[in-house]
Formats: C-alpha cells, structure tokens, sequence
C-alpha cells in the first residue's frame, strides 16, 4: 500500500520503516535528474523537513520527510546515477527508508485515489 503526501512524496510501509521516494508526477515536472544528495544514515528527519535535494536541468528542488523518523538506509544507486529516478521513481528509484517514530501517523497521508485527485 502505496501513501503520498501534497509535495509529491510516496511512502511504502513495511513494518515500522517507510521506504520513501518521489512520485512519477514529480519527477516528470523535475525534467532529466542530474544530481541526488541524500540524508546520512541515522539523521533524525522530522514531518515536512528537508530530507533531500534532486538537482534536474531544469531547477533544483527539495524533498521532504513526510513523517518523523530515522534514516536507516539509503539508495547509494540513485547518487551514482540519477536518471534512474526519471525511469523508475516509485520502485527501484526509492530515496531512503525512515525507521517511523510512530506508525500510526501513516494515516494522515493520502492514498492513490487521494493523490491522483490531487494532480488532476
């Protein structure tokens, strides 16, 4: 079960840790990724703080957390080469996974319905 949030977030929950990217909408308004910086493994992110930046030829952009939580991994594959994210943002493209401090608040996300209403 796939959640987003209004700044173009997808989170996939597996027990207690979100594995959390960015959706396809917005890597189409990106444009062609150039550079991806991702969080340190064990930073602490809060809900709607800056998580990463993803640098397109177009603009440079922020993603946000879309929860509370610790970064317990991250996908080194989209440093090294950031136009996997243009080709597959909401599966092997992921960002990091956040260990959630409360799980619960999942609930407050969007679902699909939700989102594609969202983006029209």
């Amino acid at each position: 079960m796939l959640k987003f949030t209004p700044e173009h977030e997808w989170l996939k929950l597996e027990g207690d840790v979100a594995t959390v990217g960015i959706t396809s909408h917005a890597a189409d308004q990106l444009g062609d990724l150039v550079f991806v910086e991702l969080p340190e493994v064990g930073a602490e992110l809060t809900k709607d703080g800056n998580a990463a930046t993803v640098e397109s030829v177009k603009a440079a952009s922020d993603v946000y957390s879309p929860l509370d939580g610790e970064v317990v991994e991250v996908n080194q594959a989209i440093v090294d080469d950031p136009s996997l994210v243009n080709f597959d943002p909401q599966a092997a493209a992921w960002f990091f996974k956040l260990k959630l401090k409360n799980v619960s608040d999942i609930d407050s996300l969007m679902d699909e319905a939700a989102y594609k209403d969202l983006i029209g």
